[in-house]
């Protein structure tokens, strides 16, 4: 089995099978794992030498590897005959979130959690009762064989779009399991895609309202709100569908992951908010829709990925938002801001951001880390980005 890229996925499956060809942009010469597994750098792969090619998703269509491949397939696909009963989470944001609950919902019932989420596929257990999977669009691009018994599809907003080219293909990916899914299979998306061929059967929503009308939930009795309260109710919407059930006390019992939308105040008093893992334009739209009534100090910057920045910044325009940029769309961002009317303060780096905001910061006022952007930049993912910025805040004095 030749296997494109040497990241958690494809050693998960290396470690299972053996005797694997394994070729990585990072391997400058040849070599073998702890496994036995051959080590390759990228530019021997010869796919003429090649009869199955199974890739790390976040390897893009237009690298070399998987552009030549002649027999390339997904992790999913890997696995789609051993797969039990599965529930696939996608879109743009929450799906992290969702999984999460869903797998709060149905542990005692047997679920296991992987794919984007928890364990690799290879790491995961066959015999579960199902699979709880975070699927990405890198994935659904290269899956041509597997699919879920449940597709729970949050909004689709502009991200990746670098990696897919555009828009429409990124959406075209979130949408390719309704093709392959057969009558009594349920999807639960969002109802602009009522027409999109499919056997399943279709739950059409556009709000937390049609969700709870439709599978008879409560929302009063959540204590979720906003993006959250969809989250819920696309997970609820699991266990009312399979058990008829609706466990109002076990759902409010999950606690919703940092980095989030999360509160926190300095020494002084003053309310911050980590939402590090915002990463494209609709996350933080969403965020800043919690604060807009009050003064948003913003800090936003990173890889926006080749998002289309316009929407976002029409959205700020006339609020009173002032923006921090840092990272390698700085300029970009500070483009956007003279061009919109947004005062902007150019800082380059996520500890000067802070102590630029904590000169302005009141008691009247929120500084928000809600970067519209990837982290890779300049730290190793969002987790270290949110855990630096209210290391930063909790510094100030």
């Amino acid at each position: 089995m030749t296997l494109f890229g040497y990241g958690k996925t494809t050693k998960a499956i290396a470690e299972k099978f053996g005797n694997c060809r394994v070729f990585d942009d990072n391997i400058k010469e040849i070599k073998s794992d702890e496994k036995g597994n051959t080590l390759f750098p990228s530019h021997l792969f010869d796919p003429d030498s090649s009869h199955l090619e199974v890739t790390s998703p976040g390897i893009p269509p237009h690298h070399p590897l998987t552009a030549s491949a002649a027999h390339l397939i997904s992790e999913y696909d890997l696995f789609a005959d051993k797969m039990p009963f599965s529930i696939w989470i996608s879109g743009t944001n929450g799906k992290t979130t969702t999984t999460q609950m869903l797998h709060h919902l149905l542990e005692r019932r047997g679920a296991a959690v992987g794919g984007n989420i928890g364990s690799p596929l290879a790491e995961m257990d066959e015999n579960a009762n199902m699979w709880i999977l975070e699927t990405s669009s890198f994935t659904m691009h290269y899956t041509k064989k597997a699919k879920p018994n449940i597709y729970l599809l949050l909004p689709i907003t502009p991200d990746h779009v670098s990696w897919h080219g555009s828009m429409e293909e990124y959406e075209a990916a979130k949408l390719k399991p309704f093709a392959s899914m057969n009558e009594g299979e349920m999807i639960v998306a969002p109802s602009k895609y009522k027409t999109v061929p499919t056997n399943g059967f279709f739950v059409g929503y556009d709000s937390a309202e049609d969700l709870a009308a439709y599978f008879d939930v409560d929302a009063s009795k959540l204590k979720f709100k906003g993006v959250f309260l969809v989250d819920a109710l696309m997970a609820l919407s699991v266990t009312k569908a399979l058990f008829n059930e609706v466990d109002y006390e076990l759902i409010n019992s999950f606690n919703i992951d940092g980095h989030r939308q999360e509160e926190f105040r300095d020494s002084l008093g003053r309310l911050w908010v980590d939402d590090s893992k915002a990463t494209n334009l609709d996350a933080t739209i969403e965020a800043v829709k919690n604060y807009e009534n009050g003064r948003i100090l913003l800090l936003l910057g990173g890889d926006d990925k080749g998002q289309e920045l316009t929407l976002m910044f029409e959205f700020l325009a006339g609020k009173n938002i002032e923006v921090f940029a840092i990272g390698s769309n700085e300029e970009r961002v500070a483009d956007f801001c003279a061009k919109y009317k947004i005062a902007c303060t150019k800082c380059g780096v996520l500890q000067t951001a802070v102590l630029e905001m904590s000169k302005k910061i009141d008691k009247n006022s929120v500084g928000m880390l809600s970067p519209a952007a990837a982290s890779l930049d300049q730290f190793s993912g969002y987790k270290e980005r949110g855990e630096k910025f209210k290391e930063f805040v909790l510094a100030l004095s």
